[in-house]
């Protein structure tokens, strides 16, 4: 079967695709014939290479895919409700399913948790073999391949509104960075949930598009003191929540935007890992600065039926064949892409 890997950090042009062997599931496990995966900003940070973080070569890259039940290791077909031939999302987080944290609904949050692609191989493969556990129903009148656009970045942004900062209706949010994957859906989750978005976003393009997914006002983010935008438009008030994962370049001026009792969540920083606070704006405002990584397991149900009701969609740019991977990491890497780019194994 084709694989795409890395023996060594380095440019897109590390990216190595080769042949290996169909792998043999397991008890519990199932294999699934990958129908489609999607490069996120974490398959650029592996293949570069993050300080702190080893990673073992070789590497396939790829933790965002959605698949085709295969075939059933041992003891496994009776223990699920899934059978041959059923298209499934392919979650990219796992654990062990037995720490404090797993059994409290929070498994994101286990000592043990790693990603696909990153901890452990990952989807850019025409097979896998995965723990039935991680895999979960595509409903009926969802392409696969878009949907291999959705998990990371829909369980993210869900994780960050709704399990961290419990996001209300009629609440205002503002999403940095609208037309990112966790920007897009960051948008629409928001307004499935009732509230008023802002976002932002750097072209004319990118910010007709965030319009195009909910936002209600739209605010170029290269313009300078922009979060005076954020105060006229709600009144004086500023924004409930900040849904923050640029870092430095906007933090001033997401800080600035955030009402009193306001709060802010980050799941990263894609200019830089160090920012600055002024305490008196924090304490004086009672502001919550939230960090957040990924999401619960039980969130893909819930995002992936409100999908199939329409309330959600994807943001794909391109679909390509795995064998363009490297030009693929490159037009990322250069910001030639609006949306997801979806790779199908195999071609």
């Amino acid at each position: 079967m084709q694989v795409a890997l890395i023996r060594e950090h380095g440019d897109p042009s590390v990216i190595q695709i080769e042949q290996k062997p169909v792998p043999e599931p397991g008890p519990g496990e199932v294999l699934v014939r990958v129908l489609a995966v999607s490069i996120n900003h974490l398959d650029l940070w592996v293949r570069r290479g993050m300080p702190g973080m080893p990673i073992p070569f070789p590497r396939i890259l790829g933790c965002d895919g959605t698949g085709e039940i295969a075939a059933f290791g041992e003891g496994t077909e009776e223990a699920i409700d899934l059978k041959v031939g059923d298209t499934v999302v392919i979650e990219p987080g796992y654990s062990s399913g037995t720490s404090d944290m797993d059994l409290a609904g929070l498994d994101h949050l286990s000592d043990d948790y790693g990603v696909r692609g990153e901890h452990c191989d990952g989807l850019d493969a025409e097979f896998v073999a995965i723990e039935a556990r991680f895999l979960t129903a595509l409903p009926d009148g969802i392409d696969p391949i878009q949907a291999a656009a959705m998990p990371l970045a829909f369980v993210t942004a869900w994780g960050m509104l709704v399990t961290r900062v419990n996001l209300q209706p009629e609440e205002t949010v503002l999403v940095l960075g609208g037309t990112s994957g966790v920007g897009s859906a960051a948008i629409q989750i928001a307004k499935y949930l009732g509230a008023t978005v802002i976002a932002t976003a750097g072209t004319e393009a990118k910010r007709d598009l965030a319009g195009l997914l909910g936002a209600d006002d739209v605010i170029d983010h290269s313009a300078p003191g922009w979060s005076k935008r954020v105060r006229e438009f709600t009144d004086g008030r500023g924004a409930d929540v900040v849904v923050e994962h640029v870092g430095p370049a906007t933090w001033k001026d997401s800080t600035r935007s955030l009402a009193r009792n306001g709060r802010l969540v980050t799941c990263g920083g894609t200019t830089g890992p160090e920012v600055s606070i002024q305490l008196p704006h924090l304490f004086i405002k009672n502001i919550s600065i939230l960090g957040s990584t990924m999401g619960p397991r039980d969130a893909y149900s819930a995002i992936f039926e409100a999908a199939a009701a329409g309330a959600f969609k994807p943001v794909v740019d391109r679909v390509l064949p795995m064998s363009e991977i490297v030009s693929a990491h490159a037009a990322l890497e250069n910001r030639e892409v609006l949306g997801k780019v979806v790779l199908i194994p195999g071609q």
